[in-house]
């Protein structure tokens, strides 16, 4: 199921390849993401789909 969010970068995970947003949810970066462009306080609007328990990160625009 396709979803959008908009929110805070609280974190960023590079060894997982994810980041966690203000709201709390943890999102999973595509593999071929540069994730050093994404540092803590940055705004990002995600899409993403969610399978298995896992938001997969579709598509980020970052604000």
């Amino acid at each position: 199921m396709a979803a959008d969010t908009e929110g805070e970068v609280r974190q960023v995970d590079p060894d997982e390849m994810t980041i966690t947003l203000d709201d709390g949810k943890t999102y999973k970066l595509p593999a071929e993401m540069d994730v050093s462009v994404i540092v803590e306080g940055i705004t990002v609007i995600i899409a993403y789909d969610s399978r298995h328990g896992v938001n997969q990160i579709t598509d980020m625009l970052i604000q």
